[in-house]
């Protein structure tokens, strides 16, 4: 047996969980709770606050490919994708602060200083993330040690966003003593120290087995990869919907709980409630055992959709709270699936390429193809809801009126409910793709041997 096909050991799959958990420790605390930090604690309007992570969102469309073709340049003693855990995690984690200081600015001032923390962290967070998932190729070359693999990530990925949606506003509370402002400036730092040690910790173990000739790819050729790749289409366009939904639904989180429902108590426990994805996520691989991946996929994404709707009549049919949160619930639970199933895939779209065209280009599809569309639907679903409550009139930290509150419910419920059903919509098109993995597998390992 070849050292590819080999068993993948604990110590890299915990490993690999823990590349996960390092970025979310700081990341979850920008996707989950800047634009609430933004309105109600730095003081900027939510329009103001939508338009940063919507600019933030364009300077991405230029930094994933450029993170790609230089990940595809990168050759070290490494590897292509580890040494950027090593060169990435001290800048990233500083940044992470920076963004939730508040320093005595107004005016133009104030929104540069916001703007600019923001964006650079976004910008160094596409080029810690990305090697995350193009690292996955260079693990394994077996399909189902991917899926295996991906199943430990999500667990790193979703143990970071509990460990800080159950502690990042209580520690904000007691260290600030009442003051945000100052409760931020304490608890991020704890935060971005963790990060660091667990981007080491990945860093140390996830040595790099699958190889391929040591080349420097054109520019050219990076996007040549894309020419007739339909499984990484299908991948990019579904995944930018599903986050666009995700985000808008967790963003508007806060203010729903707050001024729809009254129960601000219940915010760190509806956001720890993120943790049921993992079972889900854990049983991936029997699931793609008994059905395609087309069909988990869609099965996910339509079930997080289910939950919206679900929510809304709870709502309106004035039904128990217990109705509400099972809906709240149940899309958190689709999410292990619908979340998962993109960066297993993304792997075999590498493989496709490569196969199509005969250029692996593994940094630039999985930057463009997943911390693009991370990044770009993290920036829409905040700024797409932010403009929605805008528009009906939010103002922060008094009661709302009946024309906000519905600005509100737009923003949390029927936004994220109509991109989760665009999501769908390519995925149902991947099945004539799936079917071809074995073949190209078969093939690319004859090519290498050769």
């Amino acid at each position: 047996m070849s050292a590819n096909a080999e068993k993948i050991s604990y110590l890299k799959k915990f490993s690999y969980a823990a590349s996960d958990t390092a970025g979310q420790l700081v990341f979850c605390v920008v996707s989950f709770y800047i634009l609430k930090f933004y309105t109600d604690v730095y003081g900027l309007s939510a329009a103001t606050a939508g338009t940063i992570l919507l600019i933030a969102r364009c300077v991405d469309a230029v930094d994933a490919p450029v993170w790609g073709i230089i990940f595809d340049k990168t050759h070290s003693r490494w590897g292509k994708s580890r040494p950027w855990f090593l060169w990435l995690c001290v800048p990233f984690a500083l940044f992470g602060v920076l963004t939730f200081l508040t320093p005595d600015l107004s005016g133009a001032a104030k929104i540069f200083y916001a703007a600019g923390t923001y964006i650079i962290c976004s910008v160094l967070y596409t080029g810690i993330n990305t090697p995350v998932t193009s690292i996955l190729s260079a693990l394994t070359s077996d399909p189902r040690e991917r899926v295996t693999l991906t199943c430990w990530r999500m667990f790193g990925s979703k143990l970071g966003v509990l460990l800080v949606n159950l502690t990042a506003m209580k520690m904000v509370a007691w260290l600030g003593q009442g003051d945000d402002r100052k409760g931020f400036m304490l608890v991020v730092p704890i935060y971005a120290v963790g990060t660091i040690l667990l981007y080491l910790f990945a860093f140390k173990n996830l040595v790099e087995v699958v190889h391929e000739k040591k080349q420097s790819l054109p520019i050219r050729d990076s996007f040549r990869a894309l020419k007739g790749n339909w499984p990484w289409l299908i991948i990019f366009s579904s995944s930018l919907c599903f986050w666009i939904a995700f985000i808008a639904r967790v963003s508007v989180a806060p203010y729903f709980f707050e001024y729809v429902l009254h129960r601000k108590d219940l915010i760190p426990i509806a956001f720890a409630l993120d943790f049921i994805s993992l079972i889900t996520a854990f049983l991936l691989p029997f699931f793609c055992r008994w059905t395609s991946k087309r069909n988990v996929w869609i099965v996910g994404l339509l079930g997080m959709a289910v939950g919206q709707l679900i929510v809304y009549f709870g709502l309106h049919a004035s039904l128990p709270l217990s109705w509400i949160m099972t809906g709240w619930a149940f899309g958190f639970l689709a999410s292990g699936m619908a979340m998962a199933m993109p960066f297993s895939v993304l792997s075999d779209s590498v493989d496709y390429g490569e196969w199509k065209t005969g250029i692996r280009a593994a940094g630039f599809l999985t930057a463009i193809g997943a911390a693009f569309c991370l990044k770009a639907g993290s920036g829409l679903g905040g700024a797409l809801p932010a403009w929605i409550m805008d528009a009906y009139g939010y103002v922060p930290n008094v009661t709302q009126t009946t024309r906000s509150l519905m600005g509100i419910e737009i923003g949390f419920i029927w936004l994220p409910l109509i991109f989760f059903i665009l999501a769908a919509v390519p995925v149902w098109f991947y099945q004539r793709y799936e079917v071809m993995e074995p073949q190209i597998h078969a093939e690319l390992e004859m090519r290498r041997e050769n």
